[in-house]
């Protein structure tokens, strides 16, 4: 069964991650059942938020510990650091990065992992086409 870990660096985030978490789970839930044998999870890096990102990505793992885990520093490394974090915490055969804004549409997930599926790719990017 495949594994697919989607990493999303938050810096005061608060607002937008439970947003993003209904949009990722209504759309990999169906990824799931349309595309059997995957798993997926969320891996939320808190960047050192002044806010209340932390809380809300801590209510979100309890609620569902099976596909909300978290990584918190201590202060704003930046969104790099954030990044190289979240990769090296990953457990997973695909891994995907995302920002909490919805900026990127989670609604071509499935269609690149079926890239990915067939065997004929290593990698899968997508570009915004004005």
């Amino acid at each position: 069964m495949k594994k697919m870990t989607i990493i999303v660096p938050c810096y005061n985030e608060q607002a937008a991650i439970p947003l993003f978490y209904q949009r990722l789970k209504e759309i990999l839930g169906n990824y799931v059942d349309e595309y059997a044998g995957h798993q997926w999870d969320l891996l939320f890096v808190d960047d050192g938020s002044t806010d209340d990102s932390l809380t809300e990505m801590e209510r979100l793992q309890v609620s569902d510990p099976e596909h909300v885990h978290f990584l918190s520093f201590s202060r704003n490394f930046g969104k790099e650091a954030a990044l190289y974090a979240g990769l090296e915490n990953a457990d997973a055969e695909y891994v995907g990065v995302m920002d909490v804004d919805l900026q990127d549409p989670p609604e071509l997930l499935p269609q690149m992992s079926a890239y990915l599926d067939s065997g004929d790719y290593d990698t899968v990017a997508t570009k915004r086409d004005s």
